[in-house]
């Protein structure tokens, strides 16, 4: 499912809109605004209530679609993104970070240890990202998937690249000693399939023995001269001050079930995410794309 969730129509609607698009009179509408119970921004002064999340507002209180009793821990897991990792941070939202991958987070979703879960899970068949039927969360009937950032996937390399690697065929080169996620991670999952789509059998490549857990652990691996190079984003490159050759731009989400969307730790983390001072963070770090934050990419 898309985004257009209740037909064509402006993207954000006055009191009066909602009011009657909700059915409801607008001083009812004034007294869920006071509350804190309905999504809506102030612009000049005005409330605007942004169409999508009203959507996903008002399916949130379908009969039948209650919350379990046990509440969702507020933890975020799944994927490490350097960007989501300092909004969250600086958002003050509250959400503990337990990041060890988007295979991890997608278990943790479905088994309820965590509110949202980082996701970049290209499908090898279509070279489509995050499809809930290919990760097996489509039998989630809440499930929400939020975009947070394109973000462009390169081979880190050590300062002024010395082994002279410009491309995906130079990692087969002897000598060159390769760093790697562990299975279930994104970023191994995309190295998979890049090697496949250029013809490289993964087995010509010399991988360290260990593999690392994280963002950082692999670009630190790479500074510290453990590995020649490695699959990671463009922003935890520059956080190493190391080389990077881009390769791929790939598509970041977050996956919650849908009441979960309207508590305060994803709501400000949301609104933090559209302040300038994001968009500045966004560009300083290099290899993202936020154009299209916050758009509902799924709704089950």
């Amino acid at each position: 499912m898309t985004t257009d969730l209740s037909g064509a129509g402006p993207a954000y609607l006055t009191t009066a809109e909602v009011a009657e698009y909700l059915r409801l009179k607008p001083r009812k509408v004034y007294d869920l605004v006071r509350q804190g119970q309905i999504p809506c921004t102030r612009a000049t002064g005005k409330l605007l209530f942004p169409r999508q999340s009203i959507d996903l507002w008002l399916m949130s209180h379908l009969e039948g679609d209650q919350p379990g009793s046990r509440p969702v821990p507020v933890v975020l897991a799944g994927s490490q993104d350097p960007l989501l990792e300092w909004a969250v941070r600086e958002s003050g939202a509250g959400l503990a970070t337990l990041c060890h991958g988007s295979g991890d987070g997608v278990r943790r979703l479905l088994a309820g240890e965590a509110m949202v879960a980082g996701l970049h899970l290209v499908d090898e068949a279509s070279g489509r990202y995050n499809r809930p039927e290919a990760l097996g969360l489509s039998g989630l009937r809440d499930l929400v998937m939020v975009r947070w950032a394109t973000r462009r996937q390169g081979l880190l390399l050590a300062p002024d690249n010395p082994q002279g690697i410009h491309r995906l065929a130079d990692l087969a080169r002897p000598g060159v000693r390769l760093a790697h996620r562990q299975a279930g991670a994104g970023a191994q999952r995309l190295l998979g399939w890049l090697l496949r789509r250029a013809g490289m059998a993964a087995e010509r490549l010399a991988f360290t023995a260990h593999p690392s857990l994280s963002e950082d652990d692999l670009a630190l691996a790479i500074r510290q001269g453990e590995a020649d190079a490695g699959l990671g984003v463009e922003a935890a490159a520059r956080r190493q001050g190391l080389a990077f050759v881009a390769l791929h731009d790939e598509a970041f989400d977050l996956a919650l079930r849908r009441r979960s969307y309207f508590e305060p730790p994803l709501q400000r983390l949301l609104a933090f995410a559209r302040e300038s001072r994001f968009r500045e963070r966004a560009e300083a770090l290099g290899g993202y794309d936020v154009g299209e934050l916050g758009r509902v990419t799924y709704n089950a």
